[in-house]
């Protein structure tokens, strides 16, 4: 396997990366020689199966950093940054900053049930969008970015679709691809580019706490020209490919990685 990022001091930073499309990701990356900070928020009962799963990372051989921590707050990522600082070093730059954080609220709009209020969006956006900003401009202040960084998040076909109870999510990733575009265009002068993947069903952990989901797995299944789901894995190569020195030209925009679910 070839190791293209190995002894180039480059690092990905994973926001919600102990499991899904965040852990993989960061296999991916690790397995050709990119260090690795993880930062995720996991109960404590956890963390002992969350550090074993780490260890695949581990025997990579790169240099390999994790923090339970909540990524959202601002006293608590002020810190962070100041660590990851010190981790850094004066040679160490971090080539992917790569958002992955799930944290929304699913409730519905109607009905008997606890009904989605206003306070609802504001903290699903700024778990799932605004957070991608606040990190991006903490880390360019710190002067930690590469030269040839690359800002990566995960987005889904809820941006466009009305999915019962996903409301308060789909405003966030609306949010999360505007500031994507955004961010692209303000921080090229700086070497950065900004893309969203839009990934196909995917069963993760926080797919499975999307109510109803078993018709969404279904009708993936049915309208997927390849008759299967897309997987970590499959999001995971994206996320390298745009991390390589190749896809330093695309930017500002949304990539469906879903073996075509997207087209029927």
């Amino acid at each position: 396997m070839v190791e293209e990022f190995k002894d180039k001091n480059y690092w990905a930073l994973i926001l919600g990366g102990s499991s899904g499309l965040g852990y993989a990701s960061a296999c991916k990356l690790a397995q050709h020689g990119m260090n690795i900070i993880i930062v995720h928020r996991d109960r404590r009962s956890e963390i002992p199966n969350i550090e074993e799963s780490f260890d695949e990372i581990r025997e990579t051989g790169v240099q390999f950093e994790s923090f339970n921590v909540d990524a959202i707050q601002k006293e608590k990522r002020a810190s962070l940054v100041s660590q990851i600082t010190e981790i850094l070093g004066k040679e160490g730059k971090i080539r992917t900053l790569l958002h992955s954080i799930a944290k929304g609220n699913l409730k519905s709009m109607t009905g008997k049930e606890e009904q989605l209020e206003n306070i609802d969006f504001q903290l699903t956006i700024d778990a799932m969008a605004l957070s991608l900003y606040d990190w991006t401009q903490d880390i360019f202040k710190a002067g930690l970015f590469a030269k040839d960084a690359r800002i990566i998040s995960f987005t889904s076909e809820g941006n466009k679709k009305a999915w019962k109870n996903y409301a308060a999510v789909s405003a966030a990733k609306v949010t999360l691809e505007a500031l994507t575009r955004n961010i692209a265009l303000e921080f090229a002068p700086y070497g950065i580019r900004a893309n969203c993947i839009q990934a196909g069903i995917t069963v993760t952990r926080s797919f499975q706490m999307i109510p109803d989901n078993e018709t969404l797995h279904t009708h993936a299944l049915k309208h997927n020209p390849f008759k299967r789901l897309t997987v970590p894995k499959d999001v995971a190569n994206a996320v390298y490919l745009l991390s390589k020195d190749e896809a330093s030209w695309i930017t500002g925009t949304i990539i469906p990685v879903n073996g075509g679910e997207h087209l029927m």
